[in-house]
């Protein structure tokens, strides 16, 4: 038997914290498997997934090295321990077009989506019933301002110990402080055959360009803007005289389809990124 931990590491940039907490590791006598760090704008950001022969672990001293390694770097150091064979804790964020939430809750209870979802948040209302029917927490957040918006859905998000984070048309941008801490680990769904139509208001973008294919993509969230690697795309034809209203009924029900596979991609890991692309291994 082996523990698994998922660490992150944030603040400002400064020399020796991937030495320090890999030094820390080491001598918990972790094997390392996956560590990505970046730095952008002088703000540091470190992933880092570790495991431990459960024999020779110690939770409680690794804690603890970790909570006085954060204060001597002047770090935010967190943590989380995680079951492979237990299935994956999602987290849904949206704000009031049901279709895709819908989706989603559709395919974990029928099994197609092997994952438990943990918590339902939205910056309106208006799905809360939705959530609270099938007996989903439901939290809502005031995103009047962002910062605290963000600081209040991560407290949940760490509250519901989730694995990850699906953006079921979650119409807000995120943060690069609220991405770093999820980093590959954020899905969403928009509504273009990204690269194009990046963007606020795609389906009419797509309407007023002419284009004679639409489609919607899933993708990682990144830093910048509807750029993240693409897991999934679908696609239809805008046939001569569809109006605005017809296109993006056509492209409701591929949101859904595409969300949902993308998804089902992450969590049987058949997915792998590499210099910002995805490749399905």
């Amino acid at each position: 038997m082996s523990r698994y931990a998922t660490i992150t590491v944030i603040g400002r940039d400064k020399t020796g914290v991937v030495a320090g907490v890999t030094n820390l590791l080491f001598k918990s006598r972790a094997n390392i498997e996956a560590l990505e760090e970046q730095v952008t704008r002088g703000q540091f950001s470190m992933t880092l997934q570790a495991s431990w022969k459960a024999a020779s672990f110690d939770e409680n001293a690794l804690g603890q090295g970790l909570r006085a390694l954060g204060r001597e770097l002047g770090m935010e150091i967190k943590w989380w321990f995680t079951d492979p064979k237990r299935p994956q804790r999602m987290a849904l964020m949206v704000t009031r077009e049901p279709h895709c939430l819908d989706a989603v809750i559709e395919a974990v209870n029928a099994r197609r989506l092997k994952a438990e979802i943990v918590a339902v948040i939205g910056n309106h209302r208006d799905l809360q019933a939705t959530a609270e029917k099938v007996g989903l927490p439901f939290h809502y957040v005031s995103w009047t301002n962002r910062a605290k918006a963000e600081e209040k859905t991560l407290k949940i998000l760490e509250k519901a110990q989730a694995d990850f984070v699906v953006l079921a048309r979650f119409m807000k941008i995120l943060s690069p402080n609220f991405v770093w801490r999820f980093k590959n680990k954020i899905i969403n769904i928009h509504p273009s055959l990204l690269p194009g139509f990046p963007g606020p208001q795609p389906y009419r973008q797509a309407y007023e360009h002419g284009v004679k294919i639409a489609g919607v993509s899933a993708h990682f969230v990144s830093m910048h803007l509807d750029e993240g690697p693409i897991i999934a795309q679908e696609s239809f034809r805008i046939k001569p005289g569809m109006t605005l209203r017809q296109i993006v009924a056509a492209g409701q029900p591929l949101e859904a389809k595409a969300l949902v596979n993308g998804i089902r991609l992450y969590l049987t890991r058949q997915l792998d990124v590499h210099w910002g692309v995805v490749n399905q291994v």
